[in-house]
């Protein structure tokens, strides 16, 4: 078993550091909120209440460990070199970043881990992460993140058009998200990158339709001529390599009332 920092004890990262702690690791967590303190002794995780600029500036127990996940949303990841500098004076030998298929262009075609990225800061801090020498990082694409807290029936606008009928959607359920950094930290898989979206990829005017109906709603209205653009993410490498089947696979057969 190994010893793990996640950095972000947020609605991924906590039940993850619990996940984490019940197969047998040693987990500390990071959190910005004094109230989870004592949500994070509950699961057994060591808590850290701190910001990233904290373990920029200060020096800290927090990455010592083996393993660091970061699970900071990428607007809070301000100057992520001082961060990886951070990470090279620590015991750290293996970061997992948690980054977003956001980082791809949106052009209609089958998009795979050595398509072509945009040149956004999310890219940029994926290359600080992949290329350093003194540890080895696999960075984790998600789509759209959904489960439990977060409904997708939430994501429609209230008395707004829906744009972009035709787009396909890439989206991943926590439970799968969990499942994925588990299995990762079970077989040691560094160095690398993987796409992460459940199998299917329906389009946003059938998929919001139909849960929008199963919830009582009325039927979502699309703007029609807005602009089309829509991708759709092959995550057949993850799953090749880690031998792994997706416990949410369907989006149109999904049950939103866990």
């Amino acid at each position: 078993m190994s010893t793990i920092s996640v950095l972000g004890c947020g609605w991924l990262g906590q039940p993850l550091a619990k996940q984490l702690v019940e197969q047998g690791h040693d987990v500390k967590g990071s959190t910005t909120t004094e109230s989870k303190i004592q949500t994070l002794e509950f699961f057994k995780v060591q808590p850290f209440l701190l910001k990233v600029s904290d373990l920029i500036h200060t020096t800290t127990e927090f990455l010592d460990s083996e393993i660091l996940i970061i699970c900071v949303p990428r607007k809070k990841l301000v100057d992520v070199d001082e961060l990886i500098n951070k990470i090279e004076r620590s015991n750290i030998k293996h970061v997992l970043f948690i980054s977003s298929t956001s980082v791809y262009y949106e052009d209609d075609i089958i998009t795979v881990e050595i398509s072509d990225l945009k040149p956004t800061p999310l890219a940029k801090m994926e290359e600080a992460f992949r290329f350093n020498a003194c540890f080895t990082s696999t960075i984790l694409r998600f789509g759209d993140l959904f489960g439990y807290e977060r409904n997708p029936i939430n994501f429609m606008p209230k008395g707004k058009k829906m744009t972009n009928p035709q787009g396909m959607l890439n989206m991943i359920h926590q439970d799968d998200c969990i499942a994925i950094i588990s299995k990762i930290i079970k077989n040691q898989v560094w160095k690398t990158t993987f796409n992460a979206c459940a199998d299917t990829h329906p389009t946003r005017n059938n998929f919001y339709t139909k849960i929008a109906l199963e919830a009582g709603r009325s039927k979502p209205e699309f703007d029609q001529n807005s602009p089309f653009f829509s991708m759709e993410v092959n995550s057949d490498k993850l799953k090749n390599t880690l031998d792994y089947k997706f416990i949410h696979a369907d989006l149109m057969n999904l049950d939103l009332t866990k």
